[in-house]
């Protein structure tokens, strides 16, 4: 295999949830662009086809409208997913939720939807699509789970989002644990790890370029916010061949934050 095939993912079936916007929006386009088939979700039917349909001239992207604060609306996804008999070789378990608000004012309803959406739903999808996932894998070229951590789930930030930053720990551990238990089966999980990209959640922190503000330029070692190409990249890199050898990995794209201080 050429070293340019290596990072090739045609022919494969990816499922990116929470996908229409943000990071798994940008981490839709990079695999679409890298020969995959890509199913995406948004809570709202309307915003996960509308991203489907810009999507569209970069490869085979179908969206499903998919509320994932439940198991129960991760067993429809996976019913949603299978209804056409297609199979699935990398699920990005993206979706995810905060809540933000100074220590002495953080409500005990802070906690249970954060890490059932950041925690729980990672691993009920996983358990709902393993026959999947397991029927696709093999050791010589693994199914892939990747899931979405944080910077913030490594290292202090000043967030004020305390059920955030622990949910992201634990779905570090998490992927962790599942990649041991699930090396046997041909399936490789890993994590990547972002620090600060220009989406919703960051608005407060742009300039009117789009462009990281002073302080947080300064707080960052690289200086600027993360680029889309660079987010994904990194899941290009997990679903390819490239990354047939990486299990249990955390991979930080933050600018230097977790490894510069």
């Amino acid at each position: 295999m050429q070293l340019e095939d290596m990072f090739r993912i045609d022919g494969k079936s990816a499922l990116v949830t929470g996908g229409a916007r943000g990071l798994g929006r940008m981490i839709a386009e990079a695999l679409l662009v890298s020969g995959a088939r890509v199913t995406i979700t948004s809570r709202r039917a309307d915003v996960a086809e509308q991203a489907a349909k810009e999507m569209a001239h970069l490869g085979d992207c179908r969206a499903i409208a998919s509320d994932l604060s439940t198991p129960g609306g991760a067993e429809q996804l996976h019913a949603d997913y299978c209804a056409d008999g297609r199979g699935l070789d990398v699920l990005v378990n993206n979706a995810g939720k905060t809540w933000g608000a100074p220590i002495e004012e953080f409500p005990d309803k802070g906690w249970a939807g954060v890490m059932a959406v950041n925690v729980q739903i990672p691993f009920k999808l996983l358990q709902c699509f393993l026959p999947l996932l397991k029927a696709s894998g093999a050791s010589s070229d693994p199914a892939r789970v990747i899931n979405i951590g944080s910077v913030a789930g490594l290292k202090p930030e000043n967030l004020s989002a305390y059920s955030y930053v622990a949910s992201k720990a634990a779905i570090h551990q998490l992927t962790r644990q599942l990649a041991a238990d699930l090396a046997k089966d041909g399936i490789n999980v890993n994590a990547i790890v972002p620090g600060f990209f220009a989406t919703s959640m960051t608005a407060h922190l742009r300039n009117e370029d789009g462009s990281a503000n002073e302080g947080l330029a300064a707080h960052i070692p690289l200086g600027r916010f993360g680029s889309p190409r660079e987010i994904g990249a990194a899941a290009v890199l997990l679903a390819s061949a490239a990354g047939g050898y990486m299990t249990g990995a955390l991979i930080p794209v933050d600018g230097g934050l977790s490894g510069c201080s």
